[in-house]
């Protein structure tokens, strides 16, 4: 399953490592202040209301500024940007530990935010570019594979920090350990260099006097990628990670269990997640991209409903949590490579950084949607709904969208934009969809 690794030159392997080193740093320390919050909850007296002001203004930041770092990358280069995105957000994890009151902190996770949704962008752009066609899924996909290893870095630094240190200042302590992991990959990407089909495309486009603006992504020949491609990440992230949100709540007050069994049941999803993301990565380069996100939505829904409505109960619940993981969150996997050869050099980290966090604001209001549905109905009955009607649409997205699997990127080819075009941005797509 691993033979693809050993075919990688030596540039490939570098650049896959200070990725995968840079979506586990990303994660972790966005883990971090979920392990700090409950501490600071009670440390200042915080409502409940306040703590998802915190959450949500997070959210929207990062997806803002995730769309921001995109086009930036588009225009300055994907290494540069991606360096700066996890300085940015290494440095405001820091001095989250020197906040002194509610206004302060929402102030500055808002600033750390605008860094998250680029450091992703980027650098999945930046494998894609990199990473030859066969192995293109594969390398990106197992990539994303370090958001648990960075989920499961938190959860140690956190057990480690909080037990040993008191809470009034132990959270702080905790905080301000983040800006070490990301100083160690930036040290480690210091040898990473811009991909050839983006400094030939960024050249041609110079030359012309055509560097497309921000809305470049909004124009007729590229749009209906752009609206399919949001329309998937809204169902992949948006949807899969309302459920996340909703589901230890589900899991406490619905299914009773205790605060260890709630352990045990985070241990697991975890892990189902980190074997999803190797497989599902794998199997975009066998399946293809759409058959994949097919299986993994449909065995996503199936895996949900079960969890809703069967009478489950004990270590049953909990080990469910594997496939729950491994279908749920596993499928972020194929959405690197999919998006990367969805659109052209030109407008590529722009479009794609657009799509990947339209999903995760839209996964806001799919939130606030099971809580409002709950109103009236089981909160079971308002997750089985939300996830049949978002992952329906990911699914139709899937099936308008054209397979791109070993598609090259190389300008003028399937897919890419040609240099004569800049003008207008005209797209070659990466052919007819197919069954």
């Amino acid at each position: 399953m691993f033979g693809w690794y050993r075919e990688l030159t030596d540039r490939e392997r570098r650049t896959f490592w200070s990725c995968f080193a840079g979506w586990a740093v990303d994660a972790m320390d966005a883990q971090l202040f979920s392990f700090a919050l409950p501490v600071l909850i009670v440390a200042w007296g915080m409502s409940t209301a306040q703590a998802g002001y915190l959450a949500t203004a997070t959210l929207l930041s990062a997806a803002i500024g995730g769309w921001a770092c995109g086009y930036l990358a588009d225009r300055f280069g994907r290494v540069r940007v991606m360096q700066f995105t996890i300085l940015w957000f290494s440095l405001f994890t820091f001095i989250a530990g020197f906040t002194q009151d509610f206004g302060q902190l929402i102030l500055v996770r808002v600033l750390q935010g605008l860094g998250f949704g680029g450091e992703w962008a980027a650098g999945a752009v930046l494998m894609g570019e990199i990473i030859r066609p066969a192995h293109r899924g594969k390398a990106v996909g197992c990539v994303q594979s370090g958001f648990g290893v960075g989920w499961s870095m938190a959860a140690i630094l956190a057990g480690v920090v909080l037990a040993l240190i008191p809470h009034d200042y132990g959270w702080r302590v905790l905080l301000m350990i983040g800006v070490l992991p990301g100083l160690l990959v930036l040290y480690l990407r210091r040898g990473i260099t811009e991909p050839e089909v983006y400094i030939t495309t960024r050249a041609a486009l110079a030359e012309a006097d055509a560097l497309p603006g921000l809305a470049a992504i909004f124009r007729p020949a590229i749009l209906p990628t752009t609206v399919l491609s949001s329309l998937l990440a809204f169902g992949v992230i948006g949807v899969g990670g309302a459920i996340v949100n909703w589901l230890p709540t589900f899991m406490k007050t619905i299914r009773h269990l205790s605060p260890s069994e709630s352990g045990y049941y985070v241990f697991f999803v975890t892990g189902g997640s980190f074997a999803g993301f190797l497989v599902s990565a794998y199997l975009s380069d066998r399946l293809g991209r759409r058959r994949t996100f097919q299986l993994f939505l449909v065995c996503s829904w199936i895996v949900t409903v079960v969890y809703m409505f069967l009478p489950l109960s004990g270590w049953t619940l909990i080990l469910l949590g594997v496939p729950f993981g491994f279908f749920t969150i596993g499928n972020y996997a194929v959405l690197g490579p999919f998006f990367t050869e969805l659109f052209p050099t030109a407008i590529r980290a722009n479009g794609q950084s657009f799509a990947y966090n339209f999903g995760k604001a839209a996964g806001a209001a799919a939130v606030s949607c099971i809580g409002v549905l709950a109103q009236w109905i089981t909160l079971a009955e308002a997750i089985g709904f939300v996830a049949l009607v978002g992952y329906g649409i990911a699914l139709v997205a899937t099936l308008l969208l054209p397979e791109t699997k070993g598609i090259s990127l190389t300008p003028g080819a399937g897919g890419d934009i040609r240099p004569d075009a800049t003008k207008d941005l005209a797209v070659a797509q990466p052919g007819p969809a197919t069954p």
